[in-house]
């Protein structure tokens, strides 16, 4: 049996784990060991600056008061390390300092990591023919630009300026070398590829060694009215979870658990590395954290010893994670043993419900948006949605108890009190809330997950919110109005899902473009490897929330929503349920003409390769492994004149032709007149062509 050129490709670059095709994209390190790409600027004396890019023998004069700044072309981690061959003079000085963005390149010392103020820069005292190094409690996070300063009268010789890569510590030398990546993807856009591969170096940047962790020694003595007159001391040194690696909010800072984030972190480091057993440890990291009252933490220590800050959305957002965590791995004793954590937490989130069917929010704590409270559409729908895991959970489990069974009863309560209480049909998109007087914000964050959540009472609705969100967009992106003048990734990662859930895969596709490619990955200002926290809609690299921007993040996996998105939407290749033992095929290519994927899981290797036919014609070859079973589904407009479904392992392919027997539901809304959806389902795993092909 011949199979398509595809399809063998797709089988023989999963089957080993450090073999994955576009490697060309991948930003991992294959060494620990880094040197920077080349010199960004020269201040003083400085003869020969280029050496300290070139290896160990090289090496580069510094006389009198005089700095470089070297650029390693991406952003980086690690712990800094040089020679000194040469002193010549007293008092001599070598200092070192680090930043994320060239905006903030000084002299005086790094970029920020408190509310207030900028971080010091180290210090050696040098003498000839030594070698120093950064302690490991002094390893920067996050960085593309890294400073040396020579600030005394004399001559001090450097060579080997090197770092030690400390990010993902729990891989090896030999496995950098040899690649971490399981997953890939690629489509005929190069920036959208780029954004893809930028996302899952992202989360890397994010993996740290959980006794690296921040020490927040500023928390609650520094806030951003502070008055700060020299750089602050600053270390990473705080051991915040058990294991080996933990995954945190950014590189730079805050270098803490926080479960909103591994909502959006956790899918991409599916798709691209399948790193499970470091999520695992992350995960229980907060789950042993959850109090009396069924309460669960904003972050991981030692934030909520020293800050106890309770949220109502992040505390939901670690169930989420536990449901997230269960479908990537089908780990079944991490379940079983989470499930009791897991019920308590959500009848602790139920007992906020009140007579209006809603929960009425009492605490602010949330993503840093502003006024989160009261019966709030963000809050809702993400309690509808756990509610509805939390339903198909219990049913895995056999647990029939009376609490299971109210649960939903509750659901329906809640979404028809926000459809009936906080829709505006004027604008077609939901209210904050229903405080009176009637506010005039409709939210970002609540009106994508409304759609993610199913919250939304037709599918004609979530088309016109889809509308409404774009309609918005700015010239840097998808503003987030519950933040003032921001455009929060975070948030913007939940409206590419909804884009893609309403069926306009290409709003989200432009998004993607607008968003992360054009500013977050190629404005010069960034890191051109990693995303950004947050920005101004204006394009200003100030997120409302602080107020001192050089502590913004520059590598933040809570930015990384593309990564997963593009997989499981545009090339349609997702899990429904234990580590894919179910699975869909759905793809969306939202205006590209071609788009391929395909990552591993405990059960085995998923691919897919769509191509447009033309004329809203696709063909879709997809693999899955042996022992699974999902179905298809493709979307379509005007007539369907054939759908061919050709199984590749039997020996007499069995071709489905002409759809007959096969389930057309047909989804027609006003902005999208005569879309339709063809259900091909009860496919064993294996490998498959599809080709449909529609009329005129």
């Amino acid at each position: 049996m011949h199979l398509p050129a595809s399809i063998a490709l797709l089988a023989c670059t999963l089957t080993a784990a450090a073999q994955v095709p576009y490697e060309e994209y991948i930003l991992t390190p294959k060494s620990r060991t880094l040197r920077p790409a080349k010199v960004y600027s020269v201040n003083g004396t400085v003869q020969s600056a280029e050496n300290l890019i070139r290896g160990q023998s090289a090496s580069t004069v510094f006389t009198g008061p005089s700095a470089v700044t070297y650029d390693f072309g991406k952003n980086v981690a690690g712990l800094v390390a040089f020679n000194v061959s040469d002193v010549a003079g007293s008092n001599a000085y070598i200092g070192i300092s680090f930043t994320e963005s060239s905006l903030w390149i000084s002299s005086e010392g790094c970029d920020a990591t408190a509310d207030a103020g900028i971080d010091e820069a180290l210090w050696w005292a040098v003498e000839t023919d030594r070698y120093y190094a950064a302690e490991k409690q002094h390893e920067r996070g996050g960085f593309r630009y890294l400073n040396v300063y020579h600030n005394s009268t004399g001559n001090v010789t450097l060579s080997d300026l090197t770092v030690y890569y400390t990010a993902i510590p729990h891989f090896t030398e030999e496995q950098l070398a040899g690649g971490v990546q399981t997953g890939y993807f690629h489509c005929e856009d190069d920036q959208i590829n780029r954004v893809w591969y930028a996302g899952a170096y992202t989360n890397e940047l994010c993996t740290i060694d959980p006794t690296a962790g921040n020490s927040l020694i500023y928390l609650g003595t520094v806030n951003s009215t502070s008055n700060v007159s020299e750089p602050l001391a600053w270390y990473n040194n705080y051991t915040i979870s058990n294991g080996t690696a933990v995954l945190v909010d950014g590189g730079k800072r805050d270098r803490l658990v926080w479960p909103g984030d591994i909502l959006i972190s956790q899918p991409g480091i599916f798709v691209s590395s399948y790193d499970m057993e470091m999520l695992r440890e992350s995960l229980e990291s907060l789950l042993v954290e959850q109090n009396s009252s069924g309460a669960l933490p904003y972050a991981g220590r030692p934030f909520g010893e020293m800050l106890p800050v309770w949220s109502f959305t992040y505390h939901l957002h670690s169930l989420n994670d536990i449901y997230d965590y269960y479908l990537y791995t089908g780990n079944e004793t991490f379940l079983k043993q989470s499930w009791d954590i897991y019920k308590q937490a959500l009848n602790f989130s139920l007992s906020f419900i009140d007579d209006s069917g809603m929960a009425n929010v009492t605490t602010s704590a949330d993503w840093l948006r502003f006024g989160m409270g009261g019966h709030n559409i963000e809050a809702n729908s993400i309690l509808y949605h756990n509610l509805n895991l939390a339903i198909s959970l219990a049913g895995h489990l056999n647990d029939t108890s009376a609490f299971v069974q109210s649960w939903p009863d509750i659901a329906e309560a809640i979404k028809s009190a926000a459809n009936e209480q906080l829709w505006d049909p004027e604008l077609n998109l939901y209210r904050d809330n229903d405080t009176q007087p009637l506010t005039d914000l409709h939210p970002q964050d609540g009106n994508s997950w409304a759609i993610i959540s199913n919250l939304t009472s037709s599918s004609d609705q979530a088309v016109n919110i889809s509308i409404a969100l774009q309609d918005r967009w700015g010239p840097y992106g998808a503003p987030a109005p519950e933040a003032g003048e921001t455009v929060s990734p975070f948030v913007s990662g939940f409206e590419l899902q909804a884009h893609y859930l309403a069926g306009r895969g290409s709003a989200s596709v432009n998004l993607i473009k607008l968003m992360w490619g054009d500013f977050m990955l190629d404005d010069p200002r960034m890191t051109n490897s990693t995303f950004i926290e947050g920005y101004s809609t204006n394009g200003d690299l100030h997120y409302a929330p602080y107020k001192n921007d050089p502590r913004i993040s520059h590598a933040h996996g809570w930015a990384t929503g593309p990564t997963s998105t593009l997989t499981f939407f545009a090339a349609g290749l997702q899990v429904t349920s234990a580590a894919g033992q179910t699975w869909l095929i759905a793809p969306q290519l939202g205006g590209l003409q071609s788009v391929e994927a395909g990552y591993q899981t405990s059960v085995g290797s998923f691919a897919s390769h769509v191509t447009s036919l033309g004329n809203g014609g696709l063909n879709v070859t997809f693999s899955t492994p042996s022992g699974t079973s999902g179905k298809v589904q493709l979307r379509y407009s005007g007539e369907l004149a054939s759908l061919t479904v050709t199984n590749l392992d039997q020996q007499s392919p069995n071709v489905r032709r002409d759809w007959v027997g096969v389930v057309v539901k047909r989804q027609v809304t006003e902005t999208e007149m005569g879309a339709k959806v063809v259900t091909v389902d009860d496919l064993p795993g294996g490998n498959y062509t599809v080709i449909l092909v529609t009329g005129t």
